[in-house]
Parts: C-alpha cells; structure tokens; sequence
C-alpha cells in the first residue's frame, strides 16, 4: 500500500534510472540469433531490426558509424552472434542492444552465406567467362596485393626471379579481420587508376594472393566490394588465395585462378631460359627457311629464263600489226575528212536560210506584244489570295471561339461532377468506418462475455493437470500427481491428497483434499515432530 510519504518519480527520472541499472549490469554482451525485421539502412543511415530465437526477441540498432565497419551486414533470416551493450529507449519504453559487430554463428552459416552470395553475384553476370581476359605473355610490371609481412610474398619474389626478373610494384594490405576486404578492393582499384607512362608504372597483371586458412581467416576475399573491384579490374588478374583446396568468391570472378601464390607468380611470367632457347631456335629455323626459299626461287627463275621466247619472236607479230596499222591510216584520215567537211557545208547552207538577225527580230516583237500583261497577272493574283487569307482569317477567330466556349462549359460540368463524387466518397467512408466501429464494439462486448477469465474474476478457479489439461472431474483430480489451480491473479500449484469413494454411487463423491508444495513440507515436519490428530482438509471443489 503507498504511503504519502513516499517520494514522487517523474517518467524521465525513471527511465534515466532504469537505464543506468540495465547498462550497469548488462554493460557489454554477446547474443546469438535469427536477423528478423531487416529493411535496410534508415535515411539517417541507422539499421534497425530484432533478434530473436524460440523464446523471446530483442530490438537491436546499428548506429551509422558502425554499420559501415560491420565485417557481415545484417540479412533477414541469418543466425548471427551480435556484440553491444544493453540500453533502453525510453521513446517506447522497451530494451534493445545497440549492435557493434556482427558475425555469422557457426561454420554451416558461413557456408550458407557463401552460397547465397555467390548465387546472387552470379545471376549478376559477374563470373560469365565471356568476362575472363587473357593474361599478357610477358608483362612490362607486376603488381602484387597481399600482406609485406608475410611469407606469400617472399614466395612471388623468390619464384620471378627464378623464372623472368620483372618489376614488382606490391601494395601493402591486411589479409584478415576488419577492415581487409575494404584494402583489398582499395588496392585493386588504386592500381587501374595508375596512368600509363606516368611516374608510376602501371602494371601489365595483378596477383591477389594470401596464404592458407581457415573459412573465417579466408572470408574478407569472399566480402561483395572485393569482388566488384576484381570484376570491374581492366588489368588481368591472378587470384591466388589459400592453398588449392580452399575457394573464395574472387577466385570465380578473376581471369585466372592459382592454387598457391607460387603457382600465381608461375602463371604471370614465363622461364626466361626457355624463351631464350625457343627463341634462338625459332631464329635458325627462320634463316634456313629464308635461304630455302630464296635457293628454290632461284632454281625456278632460271627455269623459267630457259623456257622463255626470244625478243624478235616475241615482237615479229606487233611489227606485223603495226605495219597493217599504217597502211589503213591514211585512206582513213582522207574520208573522215571528206565527211566533215560536206557536213559542215550542210550547216553553212541551212545558217545562210535562217539568219540569226531574222530570228532575234522576231523574238524582239513577240516581247513587245507581251509588254506588261504578266506583272498585272501577277498583281491581281495577289490581290485575290490577300482577301481569301482575310476571309479565312475570320472563320478562324470565330472557331477558336467557339471551341473555347465548348471547353469551358466541358471543363465546368468535370468539377461539378467530381464535387459531387468527392461528397458521395466521403459519406461512404464515413458511414464505412461507422459500421465497423459497431461491429468491433460488438465483438470485443462478446469476447469479453464468453472469456473464462471473466467467469475467475467471480471467484471461481481454472484447474490443469500437470499437462496443462483441465480437470473437469474429482477423480481424474485424485488420479493426478500435481495440479495447477489458475485464480482471477494467478497460478499455485497443489498436490492431490485424496480420491472420490467409488462405493458411494450416486451420491456426491467425496471432496479431494489438495496439498500445496510448502504446505506438504511444512505438515511431514509437524508430522515429524508428534503425531497429530487426522483432520480432514476442507475441498476447494465445494461451491
């Protein structure tokens, strides 16, 4: 019972501390559960969902400074081991974990993840071969993306100098834990961005290469930005991650892939003793051809010299020719010139009928006939179309008017029948939201009837075995080694101590005692100290 005395809290001190006793004693924290709830990133670029298992749900958030340095961002329906702390939101007067990493639970999730993953960047089109590229025979530069530290490294070295010295540009990054996958797919993109000829040189080929581990230590090559960066990639690239048994994401979507980083520096150069030896032979075998060819031209142009005519031969039939030629030349030169002649007489004598001064004479008198007839033509012709545009003009103005008039009145009779749909809607609705009302007033009315808890609140008690059932009978009650007695404010369990008399039918059975846990404890120690009277314990069936 409150007391007057009894200070006075208001809501904002209670939940300030409420909220310093849930984070001091629940400071820091590790949960595991299914993601549920996940849409995405909020417009402020906070994540907000739940975790839940079989028994109950959490709220969690993700602040947006952390959600980009998450190592696996949230997915519905993905078991995961989330580390926070504790808080209250005092908005919803609820508890929640504010999420500062996140972590797939177990091995079989990661693998699930892998899976998923990897089907959705593939109906992307990221790992088509059409996508692979060749990788150059013999690069200019090499560029290496892994750890300086470690031994990967001194294994790519080691094995180019052995098989063709290159230059080596390496791009230090982390291979594991947070923060890998971003350097990693930094890295491959710092690289494309080099200039060629500039003072960097950009290399020919890359190897992405890291040395064995387990799926966890492997996982920043499996992350979607590194895979996007080695897509996007317009240098060939050598993937090399684990030892040829283990499978990351980039080893589908880069152009070649290398079962160690040893093979990956095998795959970018050649043996430089072979190719001096292959190109030494192919040089020999280059001259012996040139002088073989030259030898069997030579053979074939002597034999054709031999079979060759000789020059009077050849031009005894153009002389021949030549001299027919001449002969026909000059009968033909004397009649061409006879036929041009007599047609140039032909044309001196028609000129001579029809002189040029009688044809100009005649031209100058049917212009002057003419004389102005066309420029009053043309006039009048003007003169006609200006009072047909006028008059068109007109018919314009008149229906331009008239097409107005008819779009107001059209325009006119559109609102008055949209006001008048606009008020029949409302009404509708109006009266819609009416009858619901009644009819979920109705319902709640008649939930509240027919609950058994109504039926408790007038003193009556719900029995259940220890099953849950309920007990309708007093000697399925009897047979029963513990039962539940569920009042108006709340359960106590109670111990049977009694049964119906089965040779009193049709006569009201007797009541069946019922014993509570402490009560029995505390009447074996009575019993235990002196022997007590029997008394017979009153029946909680009695109405």
């Amino acid at each position: 019972m409150l007391t007057a005395n009894q200070p006075e809290w208001t809501v904002g001190d209670l939940a300030g501390a409420l909220k310093r006793t849930l984070e001091d004693a629940f400071g820091h924290v590790r949960l595991r559960g299914e993601i549920s709830g996940y849409r995405g990133q909020h417009g402020s670029g906070h994540a907000y969902f739940s975790l839940k298992d079989g028994q109950a749900r959490i709220d969690a958030v993700v602040w947006k400074g952390v959600f980009g340095r998450l190592r696996q961002r949230p997915q519905e329906g993905l078991e995961v081991i989330a580390t926070g702390r504790i808080t209250t939101f005092a908005g919803k007067s609820s508890y929640q974990i504010v999420v500062e990493s996140l972590e797939p639970a177990g091995l079989g999730a990661w693998m699930a993840l892998l899976e998923e993953r990897k089907k959705q960047l593939a109906a992307e089109g990221l790992f088509a071969p059409e996508h692979k590229r060749a990788i150059p025979y013999l690069p200019r530069v090499v560029g290496v993306v892994t750890s300086p530290t470690g031994a990967v490294i001194r294994d790519i070295l080691h094995r180019l100098e052995d098989r063709f010295p290159r230059p080596v540009l390496v791009w230090p990054v982390r291979v594991q834990g947070d923060g890998a996958a971003e350097e990693v797919a930094a890295a491959i993109r710092g690289f494309n961005a080099l200039k060629p000829g500039g003072p960097v040189p950009r290399p020919d080929v890359l190897i992405v290469a890291r040395g064995g581990g387990s799926i966890e230590d492997l996982w920043a090559f499996n992350e979607e930005c590194v895979v996007r960066a080695a897509f996007e990639s317009a240098i060939p690239l050598i993937s090399a991650v684990g030892h040829e048994t283990d499978t990351t994401l980039i080893d589908y979507v880069s152009d070649r892939r290398a079962p160690t980083p040893t093979g990956a520096a095998e795959m970018a150069v050649p043996v430089r003793a072979d190719l001096i030896a292959t190109v030494a032979d192919l040089a020999a075998r280059s001259v012996g051809a040139v002088g073989r060819r030259i030898e069997r031209d030579r053979v074939d142009l002597r034999a054709l010299g031999r079979a060759l005519p000789s020059a009077d031969v050849l031009l005894a039939a153009k002389r021949q020719r030549l001299d027919l030629a001449e002969a026909r030349l000059a009968p033909a030169l004397a009649a061409g010139a006879s036929r041009h002649r007599a047609r140039l007489q032909l044309l001196l004598d028609r000129m001579a009928r029809r002189s040029p001064d009688v044809a100009l004479a005649n031209a100058r008198a049917r212009l002057a006939r003419i004389d102005h007839r066309p420029l009053h033509a043309l006039r009048n012709d003007v003169q006609r179309k200006g009072e047909a545009l006028v008059q068109l003009g007109r018919r314009l103005v008149v229906a331009r008017d008239a097409s107005l008039e008819r779009a107001r009145a059209l325009q006119a009779r559109r609102a008055d029948r949209l006001l008048a749909l606009s008020d029949r809607l409302i009404q509708a609705g109006t009266r819609s939201v009416e009858r619901r009302r009644d009819r979920l007033e109705g319902l709640a009315g008649l939930l509240g009837s027919l609950s058994y808890r109504a039926v408790l609140e007038r003193g009556y008690v719900l029995v259940r075995d220890a099953a849950g059932l309920p007990v309708r009978h007093a000697a399925d009650a009897a047979a029963a080694r513990r039962l539940s007695l569920q009042f108006a404010d709340g359960s106590v369990e109670a111990v049977p101590d009694g049964g119906a008399d089965s040779s009193s039918a049709g006569k009201a059975a007797h009541p069946v005692g019922l014993r509570t846990p402490s009560a029995s404890r505390a009447a074996e120690r009575r019993t235990a100290s002196k022997p007590a009277t029997p008394v017979r314990q009153g029946s909680l069936f009695d109405a």
